[in-house]
């Protein structure tokens, strides 16, 4: 009986040291995952097909692959291998996972495909446009349709209890010029475009819609080109954008009242909000590639430059270390910078052309 309890007090205190985050990410153009665990590269993927621009989702134990030229792939995050495949088009944009379905936004044949857990289909639904922002909201599925400028809610007839039946609830037309990217924030559907001087908000309880104005500084300046929203980071008291064609982040309260802008070294294309909500990373493009700041979201002042020696395609904050992974793409290798001493800790060697980092956090 003692050495019973002796041998369960190890297991116990091992697996409580086992790291509980398992790091995923896209090598651009090996068509493949690597996989990263305790700040090491153990294992690849491969078969990803086209990972210009992949995208990691996680529901529950499974994991997701969307690539650039239509196929979504379903993987085991735990014994790493790839469980099913399905090519909704030749050009996928986004998806989303929800508790019986995935759902699949296609650019050229101007779909949306609704598919099961396991990648079989259930509906497609065509458009006639390409469509972007894909989101969802309860029982209800949100996109947009980039070509006819309109906002399309579906409602699930099942109410999200088993696989769905999509119908069409409500549209919004004429809502602003091309729309191209989407995020959800509490009950609102927030879009952007290409060429409108406002961003949307869809109140998704009163199913209401209104444009915001986005501004570019003090005076008033207006902003041409609002930049993915992947790159906003929203959280506690405060939304930060990157600017478009200017060296600054813009800031804003939740209700989207300017506050004010921060003035960056570079031009801003990504934005990282640390899980505390203390800390921004900020990455950009150009000649200022390889740089990333820091700002602390209190003082809104940058804290903290790191140059490293190739361009910076990513960012992505632990949830369980004091810890930031950066991906550096020439340089085949991702950085993981001490949160603590802000001093880069460790360099993960041998990822090829790393682009996207993705945290798969393991159950208990």
């Amino acid at each position: 009986m003692k050495l019973f309890k002796i041998y369960l007090f190890v297991l116990i205190l091992l697996n409580s040291l086992q790291a509980k985050e398992k790091i995923f990410i896209v090598e651009r153009e090996d068509s493949s995952l690597a996989i990263v665990s305790k700040d090491s590269k153990k294992s690849t993927i491969k078969n990803m097909k086209n990972m210009n621009h992949g995208v990691v989702k996680f529901k529950d134990k499974d994991g997701y692959v969307i690539s650039r030229d239509g196929y979504i792939i379903k993987f085991d995050p735990i014994l790493e291998k790839i469980t099913a495949t399905y090519k909704t088009s030749k050009s996928a944009i986004g998806f989303v996972v929800a508790k019986y379905y995935v759902a699949v936004a296609n650019y050229d044949d101007k779909s949306v495909d609704i598919l099961t857990r396991d990648l079989k289909p259930i509906k497609k639904i065509f458009t006639d446009s390409k469509n972007v922002g894909i989101k969802i909201y309860n029982n209800y599925l949100i996109f947009s349709q980039m070509n006819k400028d309109t906002i399309s809610i579906y409602k699930d007839l099942n109410l999200g209890e088993k696989e769905p039946n999509f119908k069409l609830f409500k549209e919004f037309k004429e809502v602003g010029e091309l729309p191209f990217d989407a995020m959800i924030k509490d009950e609102k559907y927030i879009v952007g475009f290409f060429t409108s001087k406002h961003f949307g908000v869809v109140d998704l309880k009163k199913m209401e819609f209104q444009k915001v104005k986005i501004f570019l500084d003090e005076n008033r300046q207006m902003v041409l080109k609002v930049p993915h929203f992947g790159f906003w980071s929203i959280g506690g008291d405060k939304v930060f954008v990157p600017a478009v064609g200017d060296k600054k982040v813009l800031v804003y309260d939740n209700n989207f009242k300017f506050i004010k802008n921060i003035k960056t070294k570079g031009l801003p294309v990504f934005t990282s909000l640390s899980p505390k909500k203390d800390f921004l990373a900020v990455t950009y493009s150009g000649k200022d590639f390889p740089i990333i700041e820091i700002i602390d979201t209190k003082t809104l002042k940058i804290i903290k430059s790191f140059t490293f020696d190739g361009k910076v395609l990513h960012l992505r904050w632990s949830e369980e270390k004091p810890k930031l992974y950066v991906s550096i793409n020439d340089s085949n290798k991702v950085a993981v910078i001490n949160t603590k001493k802000w001093i880069v800790q460790k360099e993960i060697l041998d990822i090829k052309k790393p682009s996207g980092i993705f945290i798969y956090k393991r159950s208990e």
